[in-house]
C-alpha cells in the first residue's frame, strides 16, 4: 500500500511538474480607460477579459491588441 501511494504520488509530481504544461500569460494587459477585469480566459491563440461593465474584451495570445469587443445583454 505505501508504494501504491508512493507511485501516485511520483506521477503527480511528474505530471504536474513539467515545464510543456506551464501557460504562458502576458506581463499585462492594458484594458481601456475605466474598465475593471471580473474574469479571464485563455484560449490557444487569444485571451479574454470580462470587465465589471459588462463587456468581453478579445486580446491577441500577447495581449498588447485587442481584437474585439463584445457587449454583454442580459437576457430579457
Amino acid at each position: 500500500m505505501i508504494l501504491g501511494l508512493l507511485a501516485i504520488v511520483t506521477l503527480l509530481v511528474i505530471r504536474f511538474g513539467s515545464s510543456e504544461s506551464a501557460i504562458a500569460l502576458p506581463d499585462q494587459i492594458e484594458l481601456p480607460s475605466g474598465a475593471r477585469a471580473s474574469a479571464f480566459t485563455q484560449g490557444q491563440n487569444w485571451l479574454a477579459v470580462v470587465t465589471t461593465d459588462d463587456r468581453i474584451l478579445i486580446y491577441s495570445a500577447d495581449g498588447k491588441t485587442m481584437l474585439h469587443e463584445i457587449d454583454v445583454k442580459a437576457a430579457q
